[in-house]
């Protein structure tokens, strides 16, 4: 099986050099590059397809919020946000642009790793104390038109929508794949085709569109 590769985008030395370390010792993942600012992390990203960009929110010049935004649509590789913020406008705008994780960098290094492995399959990921919040903002918004649902919809085979409701659910692969009764490949194809109907650059704004569209 060959290695997930990683680019970190971190403005500290010692955070990359730490984060290196520790997910050299995973044995099935592979820090191909480093990246201390946004614009380098996009450019890294173009030339290294990595699996993964681990990158963080808040850097010099172009932030990780616009890298992200760069990167997934430059379809060079899935982005898991990696921060010690977890500011609305950081939570937000980071799963806006694109990308499919978001975690806090006080995480335990086993739900790193497992992140990681998680976002490279195609899963997303997001914190505990992000989902909360996830969840008020849904719980607290206002109610959508009566006809938003049937829009949505409009394009979608029924098995997409049922994917698409799954992903409202916040389900990993594995387990619509179980649910749906279908394999982990179709959901994937299932997955991509959804989002390209609905001009989606991730699952993770999937979720999002499907929870807004009263679907999850």
């Amino acid at each position: 099986m060959n290695a997930i590769t990683v680019l970190l985008a971190d403005d500290h030395a010692t955070v990359r050099a730490g984060l290196r370390l520790l997910l050299e010792t995973a044995g099935d993942i592979e820090v191909v590059g480093e990246a201390a600012d946004g614009a380098a992390a996009v450019r890294q990203a173009r030339v290294l397809r990595p699996d993964v960009v681990l990158m963080d929110a808040r850097m010099p010049g172009t932030d990780g919020v616009e890298a992200t935004r760069q990167v997934v649509q430059d379809a060079s590789a899935e982005v898991l946000m990696l921060t010690t913020f977890d500011l609305d406008e950081v939570v937000f705008g980071a799963l806006r642009a694109g990308a499919s994780g978001f975690l806090l960098k006080s995480v335990e290094p086993a739900q790193l790793i497992d992140a990681i492995r998680r976002v490279a399959v195609g899963d997303g990921v997001v914190a505990p104390e992000v989902t909360r919040r996830l969840l008020h903002a849904f719980a607290n918004a206002p109610e959508q038109p009566a006809a938003q649902p049937s829009r949505v919809v409009d394009g979608l085979t029924p098995r997409e929508v049922d994917v698409l409701s799954s992903l409202g659910r916040g389900l990993p692969n594995a387990q619509i794949a179980a649910e749906l009764s279908i394999s982990v490949t179709t959901v994937k194809t299932h997955v991509s085709s959804v989002l390209a109907k609905l001009s989606l650059e991730s699952r993770m704004q999937a979720a999002i569109y499907a929870r807004e569209a009263g679907l999850g």
